[in-house]
């Protein structure tokens, strides 16, 4: 009978994974280096995948034309201060009044925090500029950043299936697109989002968080929508600097095309943002336009223009804050 009784309270599979995660978790340098060898053996998997559209890809990116890289350049940055707009509209609508110079540098340098392992640092990057700009209500800061990326991950899901009509031979991931798209839609009801947010952002001391009208939402995701546009725009030229010849008609495609490289990015958390993986689905769908070698050139662009284009903007922001401050 004693055996039994210490049969039934022993920890199944499940709990032991757990209780494995939250050890590792608590060895910090641990952690990382998990996350530092998993991203270097998805590069390496992916390269050895795509090892025979190098030959076509390298020439391609070595001869990249610059006037169309300038101009998917420019696209990107209006892209990310786009994007700065919307998170402005959202804090305004949960009563958080700021600087679109505040904003932009603490948008900018959470998107570069993503480069760091561990998951949490874009957040609290975000946090922690804004605390330096005087803003300390933080758990209405992070429930902004939770609708952010859930208004965003919608409204580019939208465009990406609506696009599918003007692309044939597209192998897309609708059924997980469509339940990540139920998961956003229903936090986000001005009824249950209020009630969503004050019980996840309890810790840190949430009590009550403001509700958005149904209108500023349904605002909100249009306007999403219109910036993965914009982001389509930009990954247009980046497919015509190496070489590629799509149809304005796909822009909206590789708009939603970014917008999944954007969410596959985000939800891969062992992966500082999103490397390889973010690289491997945006490979996959841009197939369906271009050739492998154009679709692999712009692909390794895009990654570049990314990182050079928020390291700009957070430096902008930097020196329009000092000369702010003079």
């Amino acid at each position: 009978m004693a055996t039994q009784v210490e049969g039934e309270h022993r920890p199944g599979w499940s709990k032991r994974l757990v209780n494995l995660y939250a050890a590792v978790r608590a060895r910090r340098w641990l952690w990382i280096g998990i996350q530092v060898a998993a991203v270097a053996v998805l590069v390496a998997s992916l390269a050895y995948a795509v090892r025979g559209s190098w030959d076509d890809a390298l020439p391609r990116l070595r001869d990249a034309r610059p006037l169309e890289l300038v101009f998917a350049c420019i696209l990107l940055a209006a892209y990310y201060l786009l994007f700065v707009v919307g998170w402005m509209w959202i804090l305004a609508a949960m009563r958080i009044r700021t600087s679109y110079r505040v904003a932009l540098g603490a948008e900018m340098v959470s998107m570069l925090a993503k480069y760091i392992p561990g998951g949490v640092w874009t957040p609290a990057a975000r946090v922690v500029a804004m605390r330096r700009a005087g803003i300390t209500d933080t758990p209405v800061v992070l429930a902004s950043i939770l609708m952010e990326a859930a208004l965003s991950a919608l409204a580019g899901i939208i465009v990406f299936v609506i696009s599918l009509r003007g692309v044939e031979s597209v192998d897309a991931p609708l059924l997980p697109l469509f339940a990540l798209a139920l998961v956003c839609i229903v936090p986000l009801h001005p009824r249950i989002f209020p009630r969503f947010a004050a019980r996840l952002l309890r810790p840190f001391g949430a009590s009550a968080v403001p509700a958005l009208r149904l209108r500023t939402v349904l605002g909100l995701v249009l306007f999403y929508s219109f910036t993965w546009i914009v982001g389509g725009a930009a990954l247009f030229f980046l497919l015509r600097s190496v070489g590629g010849d799509p149809d304005l008609v796909s822009i909206p495609f590789l708009g939603g095309t970014s917008a999944v490289g954007a969410i596959v990015a985000v939800l891969s958390v062992f992966a500082p943002s999103g490397l390889g993986v973010r690289e491997a689905s945006m490979y996959g769908l841009l197939l369906a336009v271009v050739s492998d070698g154009v679709a692999l050139g712009a692909t390794v662009l895009n990654r570049v223009a990314i990182t050079l284009v928020e390291a700009l903007l957070l430096a902008g922001a930097a020196l329009a804050s000092r000369l702010g401050r003079d």
